[in-house]
């Protein structure tokens, strides 16, 4: 069964155990990364294995604008601790209860997310060729 801890992230916090950061303000609230925010909640597994498995879920969570719901706040909406844990792991429970179906749609998400990576760098080749040609052509 999982077993993580939810707390807020302080600044210069060095974490031993494997982990994960997630924004708690803004419009992309539930953002999960590897890297810390300046706000954001850190998530702090057991081992290396959960947190892979949760990113993926809270990944999935941030894309569904799952926790626009719970956003509070006028002007800078931001998503509160107690909110986050109280729908958290109710909702990774969920998702995790069908494992063989979780550990697939988890390996489809990173061949998309490799996918995504290898189009981008694709991209960038084509515009550094599109500028050597330009140059080539401008500098006779």
């Amino acid at each position: 069964m999982l077993n993580f801890i939810i707390k807020t992230n302080r600044v210069g916090t060095i974490y031993t155990k494997p982990h994960l950061f997630v924004l708690n303000k803004g419009m992309n609230s539930g953002k999960p990364q590897k890297e810390p925010f300046t706000n954001s909640f850190v998530i702090i597994f057991q081992n290396e294995d959960d947190c892979e498995s949760l990113f993926f879920i809270a990944y999935s969570l941030w894309k569904t604008k799952f926790w626009h719901q719970f956003l509070c706040g006028s002007v800078i909406p931001f998503l509160r601790l107690s909110d986050f844990k109280k729908e958290f792991f109710p909702k990774a429970k969920i998702m995790m209860e069908e494992h063989e179906q979780h550990v697939k749609h988890i390996a489809a998400l990173k061949l998309l997310e490799q996918k995504e990576k290898q189009f981008h760098e694709n991209i960038n080749l084509i515009n550094d060729m599109r500028r050597v040609i330009l140059y080539r052509y401008c500098n006779k």
